[in-house]
């Protein structure tokens, strides 16, 4: 609706071609100007204020583009005191709380995400869930579905995409030929109601789905549980029809954390730390086939520093979560195709589901199962 035909609004409006009285007429503009931007302000609503809720909370109550209105959570207690480090109210029913908001937050846990999010969608709410978008694929496709339906926006929290070093990539042509990636941790409970395929190799799944413009043709993948009755370590090779592989290896019982991506392509190599936010590429130097006569014939020591040039991008620090809840307020308000919608949070859920069937085959070739 435009900002004018929102009576309260056009009214003081109204007033302030009106009056003849400058004083008044100040007064009128300032109060205008405070009405205005409350209703340009998204009124959100955060369900589930637990590890990742919190900080939804936090950071919708510093958006200037948005009002948070309240929080619901299963623990009652867990949200009176979320909301109130918030100044928001907090909710003892979903129903009351979808009420009073345009658009919802979902941080809970996996299997809960359809029942939300349906629930959401029905009541006319955009939705932004955190990944992955569920836990079912037929779920997830019945989502996007319903959004359609509805009109309305689902934003899936693959935050990757928002993560300064991948978005220091942006203006880099990327057309890899070959990619491998390694995203390993320490065990923590949270997440470990799914496989780690669907806690964090979902992560770079998504990444290099986005950037890999070509269709999945073949996975072959191994992967075992060792802590939990899931898979907790996982390694997956991916061929795509336009010959494209990218190598892939996820573990949730490692003695450390690393998060790395590279990317190799015919005259550059990226390498990119999303936890160090550190991105290098390394491109070789245009006199590559003369150097390289040089050394073969002897002429010339093998020197690394000849062969290739190394360049570190620029990473603007901002805080991914940030920019990724920015970016769905900005969907919504501006009518944009969400950087994350719910089909591509479809896709990674396809590709993952396919790693996990692959996954139990290899297991029971081994008789691991």
């Amino acid at each position: 609706m435009p900002i004018f035909r929102h009576k309260g609004i056009s009214k003081l409006y109204a007033e302030t071609k009106t009056s003849d009285n400058k004083t008044k007429n100040r007064n009128y503009l300032c109060v205008l100007c405070v009405s205005v931007a409350r209703y340009l302000q998204m009124k959100i609503g955060v369900i589930g204020v637990g590890h990742l809720g919190q900080h939804h909370a936090r950071v919708f109550s510093e958006l200037n583009n948005a009002e948070l209105i309240g929080i619901y959570d299963i623990d009652y207690s867990r949200a009176k005191s979320v909301a109130a480090k918030n100044n928001c109210l907090s909710f003892e029913n979903v129903d009351e709380l979808l009420l009073k908001v345009d658009a919802i937050s979902i941080a809970t846990p996996t299997t809960t995400h359809f029942d939300y999010c349906k629930k959401c969608l029905e009541n006319g709410k955009h939705i932004f869930v955190e990944k992955p978008i569920c836990s079912k694929l037929e779920d997830a496709k019945k989502l996007v579905s319903l959004s359609e339906k509805k009109n309305l926006k689902i934003q899936v929290g693959h935050i990757e995409r928002f993560n300064p070093a991948i978005m220091a990539l942006s203006d880099i042509l990327i057309n890899p030929i070959f990619i491998e990636a390694n995203r390993i941790a320490p065990f923590t409970p949270r997440g470990s109601d799914v496989p780690v395929v669907l806690d964090l190799m979902i992560h770079d799944i998504d990444i290099i789905l986005s950037l890999v413009k070509s269709k999945v043709k073949n996975i072959k993948a191994v992967g075992v549980p060792i802590l939990t009755n899931d898979i907790d370590i996982a390694n997956a090779k991916i061929e795509f029809e336009n010959g494209a592989l990218a190598n892939i290896t996820a573990s949730r019982i490692s003695l450390k954390r690393e998060r790395k991506i590279r990317f190799f392509q015919k005259d550059m190599y990226i390498s990119l730390d999303y936890q160090n936010k550190d991105v290098r590429i390394v491109k070789k130097n245009p006199e590559i086939s003369r150097i390289m006569q040089e050394i073969m014939s002897g002429k010339r020591q093998p020197d690394i520093s000849d062969l290739y040039h190394t360049q570190k991008l620029e990473v603007i620090e901002k805080e991914p979560l940030m920019t990724e809840l920015e970016s769905f307020i900005d969907t919504i308000k501006n009518d944009k195709r969400p950087i994350v919608n719910g089909q591509d949070g479809c896709e990674a859920l396809r590709v993952a589901f396919m790693i996990m069937e692959s996954i139990q085959k290899s297991r029971k070739k081994t008789d691991l199962i």
